[in-house]
């Protein structure tokens, strides 16, 4: 990680906090909601498949199984906001986001027909993850940077072969489901290398 970069994050610029702050409050509406109509917004893969709630497709990312479960995935997104915000413009992180997203449920739907439910963030948050080291990579490789995509890439695998990380497994009331972190690293890292190749060949940015 360069000095310049070093010095950047260090600055607290309001701005670039607006949208993840806007974004967290979401989150704890969503919560709200979840605890007052239980059952609702989960994703459900029959209620989706069967009864045609396609809704669910979204909202399953935006309710979580309990306030600590919640609080680690605010935690990631206010990191991501902190060293990432700045690599892409509002509209590009909505295509991250959307992008994401939707790798994550055609993730469930196509390759995990087991798993019949599912709540929480962090699939996604994955994503942002992945597309901010993305940018880092492509703008300002170092040997830090490397470092880091190199541990968030050991985390996946980690989580393939032996599960979900220690200290998270333990503070978590539910089961963590890895594959939700690789689909939604898969879906972030392609929304950014298609913004950066867009940003390269001087297209109008995203």
């Amino acid at each position: 990680m360069n000095l310049g970069r070093l010095s950047q994050l260090l600055q607290l610029d309001a701005r670039a906090w607006r949208a993840p702050l806007a974004f967290a409050a979401v989150l704890v509406a969503m919560q709200w909601l979840h605890h007052a109509w239980p059952g609702a917004l989960p994703y459900d893969r029959t209620a989706i498949l069967a009864d045609g709630q396609y809704a669910r497709l979204l909202t399953g990312h935006l309710v979580h199984h309990d306030p600590a479960h919640l609080g680690w995935n605010l935690a990631g997104l206010a990191l991501v906001a902190w060293l990432f915000a700045r690599e892409f413009s509002l509209r590009g992180w909505i295509v991250i986001l959307v992008a994401s997203t939707a790798a994550v449920d055609l993730g469930f739907l196509v390759c995990e027909p087991q798993l019949s439910w599912y709540v929480g963030f962090s699939g996604v948050l994955h994503g942002l993850m992945a597309a901010g080291l993305c940018a880092w990579l492509r703008r300002a490789p170092d040997a830090i940077t490397a470092l880091v995509a190199v541990l968030f890439a050991c985390k996946l695998g980690w989580e393939h072969v032996y599960g979900p990380l220690p200290f998270t497994a333990s503070t978590l009331g539910l089961p963590v489901i890895h594959a939700a972190h690789t689909y939604g690293a898969i879906g972030g890292a392609a929304a950014a290398l298609w913004l950066l190749w867009r940003r390269r060949a001087a297209i109008p940015s995203l």
